[in-house]
């Protein structure tokens, strides 16, 4: 079963200039359940972050059925905290990098072994699941970061998740990635937590669901450090609409990317997979004349699944056989003579979908 962990209320908010109030926190969570989000990390574990008890009182009441997880940095404190406020999951992260390790950190491999054990051990001892975040797995050494999969999963991680921190993944590394390490762990489940740097966060987020992840990490409008993550609307639309994973409500997803991004006076492009305005907009005469015979020719999912509505201009790009098609639609035939008079008018007219003819509009120019 595939499933999505949504941290918009975690990694979206280390976007600069995001934050969300508590209130606008409360509708996010409401509408990523609405659309069937398995699981939401919900905010940091730090005494300086606040404590998100009140958050989490609040979906214990209205959503007990979405899992609740914290992101904590591996230090025993941190963990404390954690416990106190008892999300369902902690997620631990730890660099495996030797770059993050040494240069940022000032630390070694045996540091990261041990601060890892112990910090799960703390986990597991305060009530809480514990999922394992392994920061820059794409760049650490792959001995190693098998090495400390498999001690995550004999230390009692009942999840590994494998962080593209900087984006430098393809489709085809994530894959192997996931599968390298699949090889290693038997029990655990695997999760990504993609970036999108080279744009490439959702095709990475779906090329480890077909390698063996069970996990994948996604944020309402791909929000997140730099370029963002991968996009929820991509992510759970195409497992919706093209894997057919059940219990995914798609047309919740423009709802609710127009709600985050009214919370922080964002503006969704039109034609933003999924959940543009303008995405069944169409007004060249190759596709006009296909949507007419059969829409699937053109689309890949019905509009209305996703909230959308399918809209044909006709135009100056417009066909002849579209138009034809249209006009025979509408009980009109003109003859060769008015046909052409008919299709020099049409030309001549509105070229932007903003002023499209209306079916008056055709009916006047060919009759």
């Amino acid at each position: 079963m595939y499933r999505i962990i949504d941290t918009t209320l975690r990694e979206g908010e280390q976007t600069p200039g995001v934050s969300f109030t508590l209130n606008e926190k409360k509708t996010i969570l409401a509408g990523l359940v609405a659309i069937g989000v398995h699981e939401a990390e919900i905010g940091l574990s730090a005494p300086l972050a606040g404590r998100p008890d009140d958050l989490i009182r609040h979906c214990r009441r209205h959503h007990p059925q979405l899992r609740l997880a914290l992101w904590s940095r591996c230090r025993p404190e941190d963990i404390a905290w954690a416990g106190r406020c008892r999300p369902d999951v902690l997620s631990l992260s730890i660099p495996v990098s030797d770059l993050h390790l040494n240069e940022r950190l000032g630390k070694d491999r045996n540091w990261a072994r041990a601060r890892m054990t112990s910090s799960i051990a703390s986990a597991l001892a305060a009530g809480m699941a514990v999922s394992i975040g392994f920061e820059d797995a794409t760049r650490a050494d792959r001995s190693f970061l098998a090495e400390m999969a498999g001690l995550a999963e004999e230390a009692g991680a009942g999840r590994i998740r494998l962080a593209d921190t900087v984006g430098i993944a393809s489709p085809q590394t994530m894959a192997q990635l996931v599968g390298d390490i699949r090889q290693v762990v038997r029990q655990a489940e695997l999760a990504v937590h993609t970036h999108n740097d080279f744009g490439m966060a959702t095709a990475n987020a779906i090329a480890a669901l077909g390698a063996g992840a069970a996990w994948v990490d996604a944020t309402v409008l791909g929000l997140g450090e730099r370029a963002g993550c991968a996009r929820l609307e991509e992510v759970a639309g195409y497992l919706s609409l093209v894997l057919g994973v059940s219990g995914l409500a798609p047309e919740g997803l423009r709802p609710l990317a127009e709600c985050v991004a009214s919370c922080q006076s964002l503006a969704v492009d039109p034609g933003r997979p999924l959940i543009g305005r303008r995405i069944f907009t169409c007004e060249t005469g190759l596709h006009l004349q296909g949507l007419q015979v059969n829409p699937a020719t053109y689309e890949p999912y019905p509009p209305e699944s996703v909230g959308g509505q399918r809209r044909l201009v006709f135009g100056a790009k417009c066909g002849r056989r579209a138009l034809l098609q249209r006009l025979a639609h509408l009980g009109q035939r003109p003859d060769a003579g008015r046909l052409e008079h008919g299709l020099a008018a049409v030309r001549r007219g509105p070229a932007s979908p903003a002023a499209p003819l209306t079916d008056a509009d055709l009916i006047a120019a060919f009759c």
